[in-house]
Order: structure tokens, then sequence, then C-alpha cells
């Protein structure tokens, strides 16, 4: 081989070697189902647009069902410490390093239609939270019901006594102003808790009767009040977003945004689509509250957001500021 071919196989194989040095594969985790509607509707495209945009350079691998370890409550961790790259997870499993972000699933702050978008919107209002990761999007589901195994729900009398799970502590503080005791537990959790009746119900939005088929125990959806309204996110380690380029971390970023809007879309429609296909089955019933009880409901829900709202402001939190910057829609 002469001088010239070989330069010519070197610089090729310079060029090959520091493509591949560029490459970067960045790790996706996610506690729910490989089953669950999140992966096709969000995350795919996520991973899409990130591989495309960046010419191959970056790409997204997608581990489900808690691969990358057990425990939704872990999550945020995972993204702290580098488990993963980018982790999916619900605010309120955490909610002690949230509580900003969590005054947004209060009963009445946000609607399930808009909330995303005014959520997107007001990011910089929550980067304190998000100081040791990185925000890349956040949304919200469909609005949270009440899901019961076998008692149904007309009114507030009928909640006395029932022990109903609940996906974070504002939650738990609405649900114990209804008259029924909150318990903290992971979606994941709920199907064998009700089948065994170590709880009565669950406060859970519509998707979950299908992504998690608690249609199978459960026998009455209660709904009609102004309920709580779940967040979710996706983070990104810190560390794996500063390896990025600058052009790189713009197309991660502006994908986030995309995925958040897209799962906000996902949720509310499979929602639709499974409380429509829970009513018309055989001995399951939609439980509608007239407009006496509703308001009942929540003339106490808005009790415990006034007292969640002051108290988050006496603490410095600037709550009220915030609340009222997602109500500007």
């Amino acid at each position: 081989m002469n001088i010239k071919s070989l330069t010519a196989v070197l610089t090729a194989a310079l060029a090959l070697a520091a493509s591949s040095a560029m490459a970067r594969e960045l790790k996706l985790a996610d506690f729910q189902p490989p089953t669950h509607f999140v992966l096709e509707q969000a995350y795919k495209p996520f991973a899409d647009a990130i591989a495309e945009k960046t010419g191959g350079e970056v790409t997204v691998s997608i581990f489900m069902g808690g691969e990358l370890g057990p425990g939704p409550a872990e999550q945020y961790n995972r993204a702290v410490d580098g488990v993963a790259d980018i982790v999916f997870g619900l605010p309120g499993y955490t909610a002690s390093n949230f509580p900003k972000t969590l005054l947004a699933e209060l009963p009445g702050v946000i609607s399930a239609e808009t909330g995303t978008a005014q959520m997107l919107a007001n990011l910089d209002k929550l980067s304190d939270e998000y100081r040791r990761v990185v925000l890349l999007g956040i949304w919200n589901n469909a609005p949270n019901l009440l899901f019961m195994a076998e008692k149904p729900v007309h009114s507030l009398e009928d909640l006395k006594g029932l022990k109903l799970r609940v996906p974070s502590r504002n939650a738990g503080l609405v649900v114990e102003a209804w008259g029924a005791t909150p318990v903290s537990m992971p979606a994941t959790e709920i199907y064998n808790s009700m089948q065994t009746g170590v709880i009565d119900g669950a406060m859970i939005d519509a998707t979950a009767l299908s992504a998690f088929r608690l249609a199978e125990v459960t026998k009455y959806v209660t709904s009609g009040m102004e309920t709580t309204i779940s967040d979710f996110f996706l983070v990104m380690n810190r560390d794996s977003f500063d390896d990025l380029s600058a052009e790189q971390q713009e197309i991660v970023l502006e994908a986030g945004g995309e995925a958040a809007i897209n799962g906000n879309a996902a949720w509310l429609a499979v929602a639709d689509k499974a409380m429509a296909d829970f009513v018309a089955t055989d001995g399951k019933e939609q439980i509608t509250l007239s407009p006496e009880e509703a308001a009942r409901f929540n003339e106490i829900s808005a009790t415990v957001v006034e007292q969640v709202v002051s108290e988050a402001d006496a603490s410095g939190l600037d709550a009220r500021a915030y609340v009222e910057a997602l109500q500007n829609d």
C-alpha cells in the first residue's frame, strides 16, 4: 500500500473513531409497564426527534417496567445519581422536593386541557426545585377520579371511614378533608391492594383503567367534582446534559417540550376511551355527582387549596404568584 492510500485509510479510521467517540446513548427509565401508551405516543417520537436532529450523534434507549431499578419513588434519585440519563416520574412521589410544582395539582388551579401549556410557559418559576437535574418537560394527566372496588360514592357521607389511595400529599389532604383515610401508594400497587381489600378505592385518572388494568378491580368510578390533576416530569442527569454540545442540548430540550405536549394529549385521549369502555362493560358504573353534592365536595376542596397556598407562601415559596400565573391562560 502506498503512502497516499495508507494516509487515506488512516484518515477514514480516525474520522470513524471520532464519530464513535462523539456518539452518545442516553438511557431513559420509566417504571410503567412496556405496554403503557406513553412508550409509543411520547417516548418514541422524543427519541426519533433527537436522533434525527443530531444526525445520530445522540440516541435514546428506553427502559420500561423498572428495568434500571425498581420503585417509582426512586425515579428522581436515579436521575440525580446518574443511574439513568433521563427519567419519567411523578413529583408527588417525592413531594418534599417539589412543593411549588405540586401546587398545580390542587383542585381548580389548572385544567386538564390547558395545564401543560401553562406549566411549560412558567418553567422558569420552578428552577430552584430542579437545580440538581435538568427539567426537560412537565405535563398533567386527566382529572383524577375516585375508583371504588365495591362501595359506590354518591356523597361525602359515602366516603366516611374508607381507605383511598392518593398520588401525593396534597391529594391526601383533599381526600382527608372529604372524610376518607388517604393511603400513599404508587400506581403499580393499586391493583393488588384493591383486589385484596387493603384499600377501598383509589384516586387516579381514567387511563389507569386500561394502562394498569384497574377496570378489572373497579366497580364504580365517581366524577363530577373538582379534583386533583397529577403532574409528570422528564428530568435529565445534569452531568449527562452538560456532556452534550450546546446545539445538542437545545435539541434535547425542544424534544422534551414536545414529549410533554404529546404526553398530555395521549393521557387525555386514552382517559376518554378507557372511561367509555368502562361504562360500556356490564357490571360497571360511572357515578356523576349531582350539582348540589359536587358543590359540597368543591367547597371543602377550596378550603384545602387556600390552606396549602397560604402555608407555602408563609414558607417563602411565592406560591400564590405561581398559582395565579398558571391560572392566567
